[in-house]
């Protein structure tokens, strides 16, 4: 039997893919698994495109998505943003009938 090494950016091939595996990733929780899944997106997307989407250099992406990495949340919006999935904040459902709450994108 002939078995190959599972690889998730093998899958992330449309848009709705990408975007459905950062929110599973960040409603798991962590920042690492976070961070991890967004490494992901940036090399099924390729990191060269998204340097020059983010305006940040190659060697710092690759810096930035490295385990234990400690970003800037200002690096992380400018990645996200570049790969056209903006991060929102939202009400959870508890919350809902809070009128003081609102959705917001960021």
């Amino acid at each position: 039997m002939k078995t190959s090494k599972f690889d998730v950016v093998d899958y992330l091939d449309s848009e709705e893919m990408m975007a459905e595996y950062l929110c599973a990733a960040m409603e798991e929780g962590g920042t690492d698994l976070f961070l991890r899944a967004l490494r992901d997106v940036a090399k099924a997307r390729g990191i060269t495109q998204l340097a020059k989407d983010s305006g940040l250099g190659r060697e710092s992406l690759y810096k930035t998505l490295s385990a234990g990495a400690k970003p800037r949340f200002d690096t992380i919006l400018r990645i996200t943003r570049a790969l056209g999935v903006p991060l929102t904040v939202r009400p959870e459902a508890a919350h809902t009938n809070n009128p003081a709450t609102s959705s917001v994108a960021l």
